[in-house]
């Protein structure tokens, strides 16, 4: 099979999307159906991937930035498919992927990985120019689509009701889990634990973007109710990008800094993060919606129980293996978070389930699951 893989969502830092991205575009050249891989960015042909975590960061910032005006917004809207199917009229005999939710006019079959619909679920938790840039782009790229991949069963589900999609021609493909995030001892940890001036296993831990969707101000409640005490014992860490419409949240964590109970880490870079999970008493997720949850299951994979909300993909992600709560009750999320930090007993199991359940994910299944929803894709096609 001839592939395309679109790789414009392969940038640093190396997060979400990126990293799906980046780890299919380093798996599929070595499975054997694949005879042709070709990367495509932005009506571009990249020859080495890795030399897209090298761009410069002001001009990704300028860029972001560009796309907050709405002329040129509209401009490329109207420029860029025409651009776009110039440079791929020849490959007919590709199928072309697109990871990030987005098609181009393709001239062979195309398959588009779609993430989740909070685009569309949860409008108000995005940046205004985003929402308007993707809710028209999204329906344009379904039109193009062969067939869609998602994250979980849930999002699949969501994509089939909302857009009246076909079942036959959808399938969830879980992401994986990296090899470095796994259990550590003290020891090992000790050096990163002294770069933040935190103690092993003595902290419970966030990872995201400081942003409206991951209910931070519920956590916040929730542990501020903890006894002073346990607060002081097992502070609570949040490492993630400032992110948008967070300016309340922010001055919360700032308060909750100056008491001494909680740590603002910002952006925590690649080689750190594996570490600062494995050194976590817990991990904490309440978000309202996921279209995978993979910080959970990084977390499991490194040892720790998780307390996680009962929306979107997040139950089916980790199943059995940790606490569940609704995600707006701030009085049960509390009572869970003194399970969390303090039921050794629970604890021993809890963590048994998560490694158990972690080892069932891995990027070389997901690039598998892939290549076979390109094959029957390209079956399909030629019948």
């Amino acid at each position: 099979m001839k592939i395309i893989l679109a790789v414009n969502a392969i940038k640093p830092p190396l997060t979400g999307i990126g990293l799906y991205t980046w780890e299919l575009a380093n798996r599929l050249p070595s499975m054997p159906e694949v005879k042709s891989l070709k990367y495509f960015s932005s009506g571009r042909w990249i020859n080495d991937v890795a030399s897209r975590l090298e761009q410069n960061t002001s001009a990704l910032a300028a860029r972001r930035q560009l796309l907050r005006n709405p002329i040129a917004v509209a401009a490329y809207r109207r420029l860029s498919p025409l651009l776009l199917r110039q440079r791929l009229k020849t490959f007919s005999d590709h199928l072309f992927h697109g990871p990030n939710f987005y098609l181009p006019p393709c001239a062979g079959p195309a398959v588009a990985t779609i993430h989740d619909l909070s685009i569309f679920r949860y409008p108000e938790c995005h940046p205004p120019e985003r929402v308007a840039f993707m809710q028209k782009e999204i329906p344009l790229s379904l039109s193009r689509a062969n067939f869609l991949i998602t994250d979980s069963e849930f999002i699949r589900r969501e994509v089939i009701e909302f857009f009246n999609w076909p079942e036959a021609r959808i399938r969830a493909v879980p992401l994986g889990v990296a090899d470095k995030y796994r259990p550590r001892g003290s020891a090992e940890s000790q050096a990163i634990m002294d770069k933040f001036g935190l103690r092993y296993q003595s902290y419970a831990l966030f990872v995201a973007t400081i942003e409206p969707r991951k209910n931070i101000s519920t956590l916040l409640s929730a542990y501020e109710a903890l006894p002073i005490a346990i607060r002081n014992r097992y502070p609570l860490v949040l490492a993630g990008d400032y992110g948008w419409r967070s300016e309340d949240t922010h001055r919360r964590i700032d308060k909750g800094q100056q008491a001494g109970w909680l740590r603002y880490l910002g952006y925590v870079s690649e080689t750190d993060l594996p570490v600062l999970f494995s050194g976590a008493r817990g991990f904490v997720y309440p978000s309202f919606y996921e279209g995978f949850g993979l910080p959970v299951i990084e977390a499991m994979a490194s040892g720790l129980p998780v307390l996680i909300s009962n929306r979107s993909s997040l139950p089916e992600v980790a199943a059995d293996a940790g606490l569940i709560v609704e995600a707006e009750d701030v009085e049960a999320m509390t009572e869970k978070l003194r399970v969390l930090l303090e039921d050794d007993n629970w604890r021993a199991g809890a963590v048994r389930r998560s490694l158990d359940i972690a080892s069932r994910y891995s990027w070389d299944l997901t690039a598998r699951n892939t290549i076979n929803v390109y094959r029957d894709v390209l079956g399909s096609v030629s019948d």
